[in-house]
């Protein structure tokens, strides 16, 4: 039997790259210089931990929550006048995965509310059987909590899953959970610790299909 837990963003949907453009946005208001040293290691994370990184890099005293209402507002903005795509091969991914009946959930940072939200309005929610959400857990990613509780729901075990992530911080919370990460990359390349991690990496979700199709 195939089981297999997703990340959302970046994987099922095309939405890291409108965050990266919501961020810049911002950008200029708050006096931020580099908005990519600050976003690159919240890629994958929650709220908590993306909190932890602007206090680090900005001082306790930068209003985090401020700026992450000012980015989420125009994060939302895009996504209604241009829509959220769906990532290369997803819907090809899942309606394969259902026809051999595995086991599918997905473990998102962001808020499970909004994960349903948006996989409902993409005609995508009933392909999980399990959803766990960034508020959900007390730990965020790179810490293997998520994928875990994710598992626990699905009642399988950790080590005969595959989790498909695009993140540093998915690939580091799966392969810590014993998990066999499978690593498509979106806004960051592969690295070397991400290739020792990575079960393997693909270019897109067909990929990942063909790669299940042939165990």
């Amino acid at each position: 039997m195939i089981a297999v837990v997703f990340d959302m963003d970046g994987v099922i949907f095309d939405t890291e790259a409108i965050c990266r453009r919501a961020w810049h946005a911002c950008a200029g208001k708050y006096n931020i210089q580099d908005v990519d040293a600050l976003l690159i290691p919240c890629i994958g994370a929650n709220k908590q931990h993306m909190r932890k990184v602007f206090h680090e890099q900005l001082g306790e005293d930068f209003p985090v929550e401020a700026f992450d209402k000012d980015a989420r507002e125009g994060f939302l903005r895009i996504e209604r006048e241009e829509g959220i795509p769906v990532k290369k091969g997803a819907r090809e991914l899942l309606s394969w995965l259902k026809e051999q009946g595995a086991v599918v959930g997905l473990a998102s940072s962001t808020a499970h509310d909004i994960v349903v939200q948006e996989l409902t309005d993409a005609g995508l929610v009933d392909y999980f059987q399990a959803i766990t959400g960034g508020d959900q857990i007390t730990h965020s990613k790179p810490d293997p909590e998520i994928y875990l509780k994710a598992c626990e729901k699905l009642g399988i075990d950790p080590k005969e899953a595959y989790a498909v992530e695009d993140s540093y911080n998915g690939i580091r919370s799966a392969f810590s959970a014993g998990m066999k990460p499978l690593m498509v990359p979106d806004l960051l390349p592969p690295t070397g610790e991400m290739e020792e991690k990575a079960h393997r990496i693909f270019d897109d979700l067909l990929e990942v299909r063909d790669f299940l199709a042939g165990k």
